[in-house]
């Protein structure tokens, strides 16, 4: 007897299931869920702390960078992971391979840490405030 390849009614079956499945709780959560309607129901909740004041704040833009650059080197940190776990099969040409995108990350750090964008506070206003007191006007 030749073995049978899943055919198309699996998935289907697959997706009867998981319909089947998230009705059921959909259900049990209508049927034995709490119905309240008091007035602080549909009011914003942040860990038992009534809020104040609105939600549009700005935020300085270095917050964003420092996030941008999280992302980036987390990203290349992925990158490594996977090459270090494959790096028996990619031989020296991964290895250089690994190499050179090191190289041109720890450029674009280099330059970003020369623009002054990892420092924190605005040394070049704060150069400028000094500047400003020191001239008479």
């Amino acid at each position: 007897m030749a073995a049978q390849t899943p055919g198309l009614w699996t998935l289907a079956y697959y997706l009867f299931l998981a319909v089947v499945t998230l009705g059921a709780i959909m259900l049990f959560s209508w049927l034995f869920g709490l119905r309240h309607t008091d007035k602080v129901t549909g009011e914003p909740y942040e860990s038992g702390v009534a809020t104040t004041g609105t939600a549009r704040i700005r935020f300085d833009v270095k917050y964003y960078l420092v996030g941008m650059f999280f992302v980036i080197f987390d990203l290349e940190a992925a990158f490594l992971y996977v090459w270090a776990i494959s790096v028996r099969e990619v031989g020296w040409a991964g290895y250089i391979e690994v190499l050179v995108f090191t190289a041109v990350l720890l450029a674009a750090l280099v330059y970003l840490w020369k623009l002054g964008g990892l420092e924190w506070a605005d040394t070049r206003r704060q150069e400028y405030d000094s500047f400003k007191k020191r001239t008479p006007p």
